[in-house]
């Protein structure tokens, strides 16, 4: 897919920490570039009521990129369907999170754990796209940003960072130190706020070396682009326990399910009905639960209810409501 966004003027510098993720993203998630560009243009079409030329010029490429962006990921949930995407970046920026905090603990310090805490942040900005953020989310955001300013001006300064501690007030949050000049660039203190102001190049943003991997100590590559159900299912609470099965999903294997009971059949002190269904049909009726479960996680009644009454009626009458 072709990139063609202009340099941002001076005016719309806080969007490029977003355009900067995106773009290292394009090939290893799509969806995350998708809603980091997104995100970008929310933010830039905020910040001035009267846009100059070149002002216009960045957001109106945003727009272009995102539209086709739209239309070659037509058939990705995690681009199409809010849902879905909220949970696919909710589950990375808490990966990001976790092995950031993981390693803090374990005074395994670095540039890794650094960018990581920093990017965590980032894409719980990114995630107010969505709406507010819930409680335990916004914690996280603000302990990240906070943690990653601490630990890189301890690092700056040759210092041993101090010991992961609770998440302090504003005004303690302002003495924690920024992220100042160091080897390769400047760059601002994280702070809870959506809209950064310059490149953390230190992190790795830096504009000609090569790009770093995101650490694989928690995962071997990030979610895929078709992955976004799986991701979505997959959402765990904090502390967060490794899933057995990513993504929670079990590929029918017929030797394991039951047999079907055919059409009209009736069983039990309920007289439940229970149609005859091929193995697309369950995965599908198993698709609608998880749809209901994510967006449970997300206090989406309506939502949740409209795909349980889907699933209940493709078990019932082998009808796909859709």
């Amino acid at each position: 897919m072709s990139l063609n966004i202009p340099d941002c003027p001076a005016s719309l510098k806080s969007i490029q920490y977003y355009l900067k993720t995106a773009s290292e993203h394009d090939a290893r998630d799509p969806v995350i570039a998708y809603w980091c560009r997104l995100h970008a243009l929310q933010v830039g079409l905020k910040l001035t009521t009267k846009k100059t030329p070149e002002e216009t010029k960045v957001l109106m490429a945003i727009m272009d990129w995102l539209e086709e962006a739209k239309k070659t990921n037509k058939d990705n949930e995690a681009v199409s369907n809010e849902v879905v995407a909220q949970a696919h970046l909710e589950n990375y920026a808490l990966k990001l999170f976790l092995f950031a905090d993981k390693q803090d603990r374990e005074q395994n310090y670095g540039k890794n754990v650094v960018k990581s805490f920093f990017l965590a942040g980032m894409i719980y900005d990114v995630l107010t796209t969505f709406g507010e953020l819930t409680e335990e989310a916004a914690q996280n955001r603000k302990y990240a940003k906070w943690r990653a300013a601490h630990i890189h001006s301890s690092l700056k300064n040759g210092e041993m960072p101090e010991p992961p501690t609770p998440l302090p007030d504003e005004g303690e949050q302002n003495d924690t130190g920024s992220l100042a000049e160091g080897g390769e660039g400047s760059a601002p203190a994280p702070a809870p706020t959506p809209a950064p102001t310059s490149f953390p190049q230190e992190f790795g943003f830096s504009e000609n070396p090569s790009q770093p991997t995101i650490p694989t100590s928690f995962s071997n590559s990030l979610p895929d682009p078709n992955a976004a159900l799986r991701a979505a299912s997959q959402l765990p609470p904090v502390p967060y326990t490794p899933d057995p099965n990513p993504g929670g999903f079990i590929p029918y294997d017929p030797s394991q399910q039951p047999q079907p009971t055919p059409p009209s059949t009736l069983y039990g002190d309920n007289s439940i009905l229970v149609a005859q269904l091929s193995p697309e049909q369950i995965a599908k009726a198993q698709k609608y639960c998880k749809w209901a479960s994510s967006a449970l996680n997300y206090e989406d009644i309506k939502t949740a209810i409209t795909n349980l009454r889907n699933a209940l009626e493709l078990l019932q009458t082998g009808r796909d409501p859709a």
